[in-house]
């Protein structure tokens, strides 16, 4: 039977949890004792903004946005996105350059759960990781404009010479008719979406208005903070998740969910996405949707 939280049980629950959040987590087991002492510190990335009609797509250089898991190399270890260590085979981590990467660990398209389980596991799998490809989209920190840093990655790549390390193809955006018609191919063909980067734009860490996002449906994420009890049909399962965005207001998320997920909803402090259709002059979220639970890094 779910037991729903009250708000003010939310609230106590999520100081106790970002007390917690802010504890040093363990690394991954590895063969080097020192990548075991490193402490878990999220990497410095740059970090994309919906996309905007409003803006020029001319000016920015376009690819696909992949379903995979987004991992960080900083020459010396790779990372997950919240900086906890991944544990990739020797073989693949001993071919990485020095220069540092940013990139996705990618199976094709529609296989975000293989990739996730594949890249999460204590111990790697080669058979797994065999079937992965590591697309670099990125050098963190390197000087110059992005579209002189996607020629630098060609080169990067090309010297490494194996052929799971791919540079992911950009192309030059041209109007907002033919963006909208390559979206709607892609989505068709099973895509997730694009990116769109700022041709001119100087590597910076942080959230950046440099780089955008494009989908059908736009998509956030958001932490969950209190289970909001149901009525009529679900009355004994959770109604909605009071969900916390990164800009500190709070909405509930009633939509969404099957009734599984429902009798057993996602934890609080989960972050959760779900994709809506636009928001409030408030900026909360309208039509919101929940689309999944993001794994835990």
């Amino acid at each position: 039977m779910f037991h729903p939280t009250t708000v003010r049980q939310a609230a106590h629950l999520v100081l106790v949890m970002g007390a917690c959040w802010q504890l040093p987590a363990l690394a991954l087991t590895t063969d080097t004792p020192s990548i075991q002492a490193r402490a878990v510190v999220p990497p410095a990335l740059m970090l994309g903004k919906n996309w905007q009609a409003s803006l020029n797509p001319s000016a920015y250089l376009v690819s696909e946005k992949l379903d995979g898991v987004r991992a960080f190399w900083d020459g010396q270890v790779l990372r997950f996105r919240s900086g906890r260590l991944i544990a990739a085979p020797k073989w693949f981590l001993d071919a990485l350059p020095k220069t540092p990467l940013d990139g996705e660990l990618w199976m094709g398209r529609q296989s975000f759960d293989r990739v996730s389980a594949a890249v999460r596991r204590n111990t790697p799998i080669d058979a797994e990781w065999q079937a992965l490809k590591y697309m670099v989209f990125d050098l963190p920190g390197t000087p110059g404009t992005f579209a002189e840093r996607s020629a630098q990655i060609v080169n990067v790549v090309g010297a490494v010479g194996v052929p799971w390390m791919q540079p992911l193809p950009q192309f030059r955006g041209t109007d907002a008719d033919t963006l909208e018609r390559q979206l709607k191919t892609l989505v068709a063909d099973g895509a997730e979406g694009l990116m769109l980067h700022h041709a001119n734009a100087l590597w910076t860490p942080g959230r950046s208005d440099a780089l955008r996002k494009l989908k059908s449906v736009p998509d956030e994420e958001a932490r969950v903070v209190g289970h909001l009890p149901g009525k009529g049909r679900h009355s004994g399962s959770m109604g909605a998740l009071l969900l916390e965005m990164p800009s500190g207001q709070r909405f509930a998320l009633g939509t969404g969910f099957t009734d599984a997920q429902r009798a057993s909803p996602p934890a609080l402090g989960a972050v959760v996405t779900y994709g809506y259709r636009d928001r409030t002059p408030a900026g909360i979220p309208k039509f919101a949707s929940f689309l999944r639970v993001m794994p835990a890094e």
